[in-house]
């Protein structure tokens, strides 16, 4: 991947393109456990894309190049919260319609017990496989602070299955 990160910095398209396509599970995941809604999801990630198309060349270690790419998605999904909050009641935003896989239902099925500043760890840890300290450095929050969201949410998952 780090390979294709340098080429992409360097202007190759092409590189950028299969970045993307790389990591476009990873995005859709991270996304939906924002806005469970398909078309603010989709706006989500495409400015996500463009964002780290137009600023690739910021990125100063190309091996965190997911890292960056998932805090900007993150940002992008809070500003459309933001401007959810704004003109509906949170309870009114309609729910999204996922993929048909039986795995990804149930799996949402599992988040949706949990509260959403651990919903976010858990993907993040679990599909993103990023460390405690990514995951504190992409959310803003203490290494201690993400550890123990995370312990506390593996103990509901447990009871949930």
């Amino acid at each position: 991947m780090e390979k294709l990160v340098r080429k992409a910095m360097k202007g190759d398209s092409a590189a950028f393109i299969e970045l993307i396509k790389c990591c476009e599970q990873s995005m859709y995941k991270t996304a939906w456990v924002y806005l469970k809604n398909e078309q603010d999801m989709a706006d989500a990630i495409q400015e996500t894309i463009l964002t780290c198309f137009e600023k690739i060349h910021t990125l100063r270690e190309p091996k965190y190049f997911k890292t960056w790419m998932i805090r900007i998605l993150i940002n992008h999904c809070n500003k459309i919260l933001n401007k959810q909050t704004k003109f509906y009641e949170l309870e009114n935003v309609e729910q999204g319609s996922c993929d048909n896989e039986m795995e990804t239902f149930e799996w949402q099925e599992v988040l949706l017990s949990l509260e959403e500043s651990s919903r976010i760890i858990v993907q993040l840890y679990y599909y993103e496989e990023l460390s405690i300290k990514e995951i504190a450095d992409i959310l803003k929050m203490n290494k201690n602070t993400v550890t123990t969201k995370l312990s506390r949410a593996r103990k509901k998952l447990r009871d949930f299955l």
